[in-house]
């Protein structure tokens, strides 16, 4: 009987004891089901409840207690844990299921970091049939901007990393997530956080970019001392931006068919020379009227629509063509054809400028037996009579401070392994300016976290654009020095990919070698492996006759050559300019031998110098040479 009392009264503590926290808490959104935490450090949890209520969080035995402060905040911190899981974190009465413990990486820049795998990437259909990894999962912060410091970010949700989730993942991001749970064997978790074409300005704090000298400066001022305004604007283009999305989106699927209907009468439309002539904006519709004598495997290759586009014949949607992505060779069914006349419909859509694109001259046109009908000439298009001119949305983000204030500030008590960057072409032109604001955007960063010095891995840029051998003045050069200047801070790494672009395209669709190269340099920097993580680097130049000998570092077992019997891509010039290609050949294991033009005694060697550089020299490991430049005399 005394045993039975001992139970009762027990249970009647513990009951009492509960019910301290049982009251409601607002978690972030980052705390959810499929989370990852990082292992080896603090856990800090935190959000909202009811001022002096009791807050209790739990995870795998670890327990920790605190009180809602008068704010309405409150703030908690769980002991370092070894990687593991899955767990049940509980917060009071909330339960968040499948929590692992592992490696949690930020995934920051601009489109060539946000772009996903679904996105034509090399290779991206082999991950897909692989099927994933189910110990990787991702968090993509939705695109989103702020005159003032949110203390949450505005959506999203944790995805495990299955065959169809993981399509919508950031390539690079998820190639070295790959890398890492393989190697280290432990879950990892990639934060999303990026934006395309945005300037490394509106990822740093205002105040911090008011203290600074630079085009940036009077924006930052401005957003300081008018807060209030900007918060009211912002707001307003919001509502813009949302009104916009909803409108292209998806058309409406009965006017749609009515349009790209045969019988529907476009004499009202404008007439225009495609692709000669593309004045297309908003949402622009055009058609363009075609004879078949036969239905027999009629194919469409029509791959340029830019951005967006829904393909129509005879009132019957073929395809969308999403961004990023080109169209592919489509075969009509003979069934929604008809012998005589035809219509082909396209109704295209750019958020980027607001100007989309239609067609490119020689790839345009149907394909019957091997026989072309070209698609090229005149075609009815209109922008107004079908769909109404969208509102007008301000590129806000790109200003001083507003993404970071509600992409990063959010996520800063998160604890994180460090992060993955790859960002710098808006800034190009104004590269002067880069080596401050991208070291500043680092230190701020680790700043804002706490967490000293975490590692920061970049990606520096690829080769783009027409292929010059001689370009002293490039900005892409300019800005790749700033970048590598970056690596003067500690716990930093840099990528090299000055072999992967490609000259028509800012997104090199190889993804693989750029998120591989950055988990090389998460091995030598954030793990602390005694690994060759880098391509050739300049060491030191030295003098033999009319010779310069170029001293290379990080060549392991040594030099080599990609192709050709020379090395490509050196120029030099006298102090003042003039400058020319110059022979380079192999001379050692780390030394290039370069011969100067005759009367050339002192001057400057550059390396790699242009926007999209013909290059080849590597180390053993295949890792690109990293691009310089250096006087000599």
């Amino acid at each position: 009987m005394k045993t039975i009392w001992k139970l009762v009264v027990i249970a009647l503590l513990f009951a009492c004891e509960s019910s301290k926290f049982d009251s409601q808490v607002l978690l972030p959104k980052l705390f959810s089901d499929g989370m990852v935490v990082q292992r080896d450090k603090a856990i800090i949890v935190w959000g909202k409840g009811i001022p002096g209520e009791n807050v209790r969080v739990s995870l795998a035995g670890s327990i920790t207690s605190g009180t809602v402060q008068e704010d309405s905040t409150w703030i908690l911190k769980l002991p370092k844990m070894a990687a593991g899981g899955p767990f049940v974190l509980e917060v009071n009465q909330e339960k968040i299921r499948d929590v692992y413990v592992g490696d949690v990486w930020l995934a920051g820049g601009q489109s060539n970091m946000e772009w996903a795998l679904k996105s034509q990437v090399t290779g991206a259909e082999k991950e897909f049939e692989e099927g994933g990894n189910p110990k990787i999962r991702f968090f993509k912060i939705p695109n989103s901007y702020s005159a003032v410091k949110l203390d949450d970010v505005v959506g999203g949700e944790w995805k495990v990393a299955d065959t169809l989730n993981m399509r919508n993942f950031s390539a690079v991001a998820w190639f070295f997530a790959k890398r890492n749970q393989q190697e280290k064997k432990v879950p990892v978790g990639i934060i999303e956080s990026n934006w395309g074409g945005t300037p490394v300005e509106g990822w740093m704090d205002v105040e911090i970019l008011a203290e600074m000298e630079g085009s940036f400066h009077d924006q930052a001022i401005d957003v300081i001392e008018n807060n209030e305004t900007w918060d009211a604007k912002l707001k307003e283009n919001d509502e813009n931006r949302h009104k916009r999305d909803s409108m292209v989106n998806k058309p409406d699927s009965m006017l749609a068919s009515q349009v790209a209907a045969l019988s529907y009468d476009d004499s009202k439309w404008r007439r225009v020379t495609l692709p000669q002539a593309n004045p297309l904006q908003h949402i622009a519709w055009a058609r363009k009227k075609f004879m078949l004598t036969s239905l027999d495997k009629i194919e469409l290759h029509f791959p340029a629509i830019d951005q967006m586009g829904y393909v129509y014949v005879n009132g019957k949607q073929m395809y969308y063509k999403d961004w990023g992505v080109s169209m592919p060779d489509l075969e009509i069914p003979s069934d929604v054809l008809q012998k005589g006349e035809n219509v082909l419909t396209i109704r295209a859509i750019n958020t980027w400028n607001n100007q989309p694109r239609i067609g490119q001259e020689e790839e345009m046109y149907l394909l019957q037996d091997g026989k072309k009908m070209s698609l090229e000439g005149t075609w009815a298009y209109s922008n107004s009579i079908v769909e109404p001119h969208l509102p007008k949305v301000e590129w806000y983000n790109w200003m001083p401070g507003m993404m970071y204030n509600a992409m990063i500030v959010p996520i800063t008590k998160y604890s994180i392994k460090g992060a993955i960057w790859y960002q710098g072409e808006s800034n190009t032109g104004r590269h002067e300016e880069y080596k401050k604001l991208f070291s500043g955007m680092i230190i701020n960063w680790r700043e804002a976290w706490g967490q000293g010095d975490f590692p920061f891995l970049f990606v520096q840029l690829a080769n783009y654009m027409e292929r010059k051998d001689v370009q002293p003045e490039s900005n892409w050069a300019f800005l790749r020095e700033a970048q590598t200047q970056a690596l003067n801070l500690p716990n930093t790494g840099m990528a090299t990919i000055i072999d992967v672009g490609e000259a028509d395209d800012i997104h090199p669709r190889n993804k693989k070698d750029v998120g591989e190269r950055l988990w090389l340099q998460a091995r030598k920097v954030a793990y602390g492996e005694k690994i060759l993580a880098s391509g050739p680097q300049l060491d030191s130049l030295s003098r033999q006759g009319s010779d310069l000998i170029v001293h290379f570092k990080s060549t392991g077992e040594g030099l080599r050559l990609t192709a050709g019997d020379e090395v490509w891509g050196f120029i030099a010039a006298r102090e003042k300019g003039g400058f020319q290609q110059v022979k380079a050949a192999l001379s050692g294991k780390n030394t290039v031998t370069i011969t100067l033009p005759p009367g050339l005694e002192e001057g400057e060697i550059r390396y790699a110098w242009a926007d999209n550089p013909a290059v080849n020299l590597v180390n053993n490991f295949g890792l690109p040479a990293e691009p310089f430049r250096a006087k000599f005399e």
